[in-house]
């Protein structure tokens, strides 16, 4: 790593990220500490403001707790932790209260209540949102109350490189690389990893480019512990053309009745068939819906599915999905009288830091909420609009416990990195990063094989030695592959988004 050539900085806390975990954290923290987040790109870019759904919540008096937690245990396929479910999912209503007050404005119906939406895997009506735009609402509201409190400073194209540790094993903050490419040291008594998902070590990902898995393998260079990386969620709908994945297409189309088909002979809507492969049809939960549409094209061979929802008004469509509707209309598709050709593509990371609901890690000082962390909440598989959720109450519960525990004086700070001299390679940088997203796309996708995952280490094993001396951000890419394979390798069975075709089903594995 090059050396540190700024003086170094203070802060109370340190979040890296500025999705709609970390801003959380920042705005639930007490006033008097100085607070500052760091965005691995621009401010407004995170999976957060990508987010089309909703947020799940128990708000009908139609619906019950118990109901939600059902739901998420079944859509975990069994391996949910359920203390953490049942804590995250209970601060739902709080958690919307908390983001009307600070100016989200939800969509509501005529008499003032808000209007709920249905997603996959749900069996009532309990996503909050914003039409089909709610994370971008969301994080526009929160980076703009954050903009208003001066205790908290802002710092955009400053990636964190490595965390830094004290005589201790205590999380002492991070290094970090600033936007005119030197290196500055930022000591914190509480570091908080907010950094979201790992998409991008895909070819084809709803993520933005900022998602490249790096808090995991920060966290696990300092002696964190990662559990569940093999549960890699694949999004159902993506909008695809020509072989290209260019944008989600919200799962609550579905939720409000749109139909998936096979494409018939003039590639329009033909044959409806997720009945065959659940009777939950299109509300199945994500892992079966990308399975099934999975199988359909690799059986027959097709670029894409089509999704329909063509029998709801223009003017309906316009009021409630204008994000898809102008996607779509960008690519030459008008949802009001054309199926959407889509496709499954990589989305969401159920597994992650080892974290407890207030985000606390093994490692003393170091925080990790939102998608970077597991906490249980999501099993093997995510329910539908479960993930802004967690990222609020979680980021609420780690302010909290921030709040109480008293400032961390550190001596002897030292670097979790190690440098491991330069290594061979004929490919140049976006060259080696896209031969790691299409390994892992077609080794490690939504379908697996112990054939596949082993030529996938051996692989990761020959470029980590080849490629020692590379970006830093490779580096954290190739070592959370790694990680991800081992994971997958080591699951003898089929679940939730893990599916092996060398191994039966978890409820016929012999355990």
């Amino acid at each position: 790593m090059p050396s540190i050539n700024t003086p170094d900085m203070t802060t109370d806390v340190l979040i890296i990220g500025a999705g709609l975990a970390g801003l959380t954290v920042a705005l639930s923290l007490p006033e008097h500490l100085h607070i500052t987040i760091l965005s691995k790109g621009p401010l407004h870019e995170c999976a957060s403001a990508w987010a089309q759904g909703g947020i799940a919540a128990v708000l009908d008096e139609d619906d019950e707790l118990e109901a939600h937690v059902q739901d998420t245990l079944i859509a975990g396929a069994g391996l949910c932790d359920e203390t953490a479910v049942r804590r995250i999912l209970a601060q739902g209503p709080q958690a919307i209260a908390w983001l009307q007050e600070h100016g989200v404005c939800f969509d509501t119906e005529a008499d003032g209540r808000l209007h709920l939406t249905r997603e996959g895997g749900h069996s009532a009506r309990r996503i909050a949102h914003v039409a089909d735009h709610t994370g971008q609402a969301v994080h526009q509201s929160l980076l703009q109350a954050c903009a208003s409190r001066g205790h908290i400073t802002r710092q955009a194209s400053s990636p964190a490189a490595e965390l830094l540790l004290d005589g201790q094993r205590r999380c002492a903050g991070a290094s970090v690389r600033l936007a005119d490419g030197r290196h500055q040291r930022l000591l914190a008594s509480h570091t908080v990893l907010a950094t979201g998902g790992m998409g991008q070590i895909y070819a084809s990902t709803t993520n933005p480019s900022c998602a490249t898995g790096d808090g995991i393998a920060l966290a696990w260079r300092a002696g964190c512990t990662v559990r569940d990386l093999e549960f890699m969620q694949f999004h159902p709908t993506a909008l695809h053309i020509a072989g290209r994945a260019l944008g989600l297409v919200s799962e609550a189309l579905r939720g409000e009745g749109a139909t998936l088909h096979l494409p018939d002979a003039e590639g329009k809507p033909g044959e409806r068939f997720m009945l065959r492969h659940d009777e939950r049809a299109e509300l199945a939960p994500r892992d079966i819906v990308a399975r099934a549409i999975d199988i359909e094209m690799r059986s027959r061979e097709l670029p894409h599915v089509l999704l329909d929802i063509s029998h709801r008004s223009r003017d309906w469509l316009a009021r409630h999905f204008p994000s898809v509707m102008a996607l779509c209309a960008a690519h030459g598709i008008d949802i009001a009288s054309q199926a959407i050709p889509v496709a499954p593509c990589a989305h969401y990371a159920c597994g992650g830091v080892q974290a407890n609901t207030d985000g606390s890690t093994g490692v003393p000082g170091l925080y990790a909420v939102g998608e970077v962390a597991r906490t249980g909440l999501h099993g093997a598989n995510r329910l539908a609009s479960n993930s802004l959720l967690e990222c609020v109450v979680m980021g609420r519960a780690a302010a909290l416990r921030i709040a109480t525990q008293p400032a961390l004086m550190h001596s002897s700070i030292h670097s979790t990195y190690r440098n491991q001299g330069k290594g061979l390679s004929h490919k140049t940088l976006p060259e080696m990063q896209r031969a790691l997203q299409q390994l892992m796309q077609t080794h490690v996708g939504i379908v697996r094989s112990n054939h596949s995952l082993i030529a996938a280490a051996k692989q990761l094993v020959l470029w980590r030695a080849q490629w020692r001396g590379v970006d830093l951000d490779l580096r954290n890419q190739l070592a959370l592959c790694s990680l991800m394979v081992d994971a997958a390798l080591q699951r003898h069975n089929s679940v939730g988004a893990h599916c092996n075709l060398d191994w039966p089903p978890l409820e016929a594995a012999v355990v």
